[in-house]
């Protein structure tokens, strides 16, 4: 009997089979129907807008022209700006100072506080006035200044959190002060106004946190120089009681080793240490080179790559081309304010169903 009934089973689980794959298509029509629909949509949106824009071109075309004329006269009446760059690379962590100010003088003139520009700066009333303003950005840097920069910051946080903060991460939010180097803009409506502010700017670099980081660095070479000369007066001394050590050994002839050369096994010894003190004589000296060199290199609160040009250059700006910006305004504004009336007017007409 269970033969019998094997044939109907077959055939429900062929039409379970057959009903699911049209629920499948069912479902597959209906998603490219609704994803046509939103094209669809969007085009009929797109087509509608364009078509508003179409009706009252004359208007807007007219607007558009008009526009440009008081862009262009606008511009032409506008003074010219120039602007000049400055490359510096601060010490002793002077750089927070430098961005701190930098902000100080943008409030100056925010403020038209140009009696103390004039102090910080020492430039006249007339030349104060001309200032526009002051940037500060990271300066010029390599692919490897990025890393060494990001293998300082893996270094400095904890190593669990350092596995979450990837390379990229950390370029895309590090702050300006990561940089070592840095790039001081102004503005200006005086061409030649420029050289007169950067020794104003390099006063800006010494601070009392600076100047006592410089203090601590120096006291640190001074007390590593005095550790290496003691190292090297005791040097000076181990050679000195080698080389008498040797000395006795030849005058006293008594018996002592020798090799099978004739040479005695005490020269060989005193000889061996000798050198070894030269070698370390040497270091020592090599790492008194290197503490005087750094102070040398490091003797300032900051080192100017490159200063201020004597004439500035003029100073480029897309958004202070007028005579395009106006008309591209009026544009906009006019085919959204003639899309708006389009809209309250379907709205008002509209009755539903």
């Amino acid at each position: 009997m269970s033969k019998n009934k094997l044939p109907e089973q077959t055939n429900s689980e062929e039409v379970d089979l057959g009903q699911l794959f049209k629920l499948i298509g069912n479902g597959f029509n209906n998603l490219f129907y609704f994803i046509g629909s939103i094209f669809k949509g969007i085009f009929s949106v797109f087509i509608y807008a364009l078509k508003v824009i179409i009706d009252n071109y004359k208007v807007i075309g007219i607007a558009m022209i008009v526009a440009a004329v008081l862009g262009y006269v606008l511009e032409k009446n506008q003074r010219d700006i120039y602007f000049s760059q400055m490359l510096v690379k601060p010490y002793f962590d002077s750089k927070y100072q430098l961005v701190t100010n930098i902000n100080y003088y943008n409030a100056l003139i925010g403020e038209n506080d140009y009696e103390k520009l004039m102090e910080i700066f020492s430039i006249d009333s007339l030349a104060a006035n001309e200032i526009i303003g002051f940037e500060i950005n990271p300066g010029p840097e390599t692919e490897n200044d990025r890393i060494l920069q990001y293998e300082r910051f893996i270094k400095s946080v904890d190593s669990t959190r350092a596995m979450e903060i990837s390379f990229n991460d950390y370029i895309e939010n590090r702050s300006i002060y990561a940089g070592d180097f840095f790039e001081i803009s102004v503005k200006s409506y005086k061409k030649d106004i420029f050289k007169s502010l950067e020794e104003g700017l390099n006063s800006t670099f010494e601070n009392t946190y600076s100047v006592k980081k410089m203090k601590k660095r120096d006291s640190i070479i001074s007390l590593n120089k005095q550790r290496i000369l003691r190292s090297l007066e005791n040097v000076d001394s181990l050679k000195l009681v080698y080389i008498k050590v040797m000395q006795d050994e030849i005058n006293s002839g008594g018996s002592t080793l020798t090799s099978k050369d004739g040479i005695s096994l005490v020269q060989e010894r005193v000889k061996t240490k000798e050198y070894e003190l030269l070698t370390k004589q040497l270091d020592l000296r090599e790492s008194l080179t290197i503490l005087d060199s750094k102070k040398v290199e490091e003797d300032v609160y900051f080192d100017t790559l490159s200063g201020f040009q004597d004439v500035g250059s003029l100073y480029f700006s897309i958004w202070k081309k007028y005579t395009l910006i106006f008309p591209v305004l009026a544009f906009l504004l006019l085919s959204l304010a003639y899309l708006i009336a389009r809209f309250i007017k379907y709205v008002k007409a509209y009755k539903g169903y």
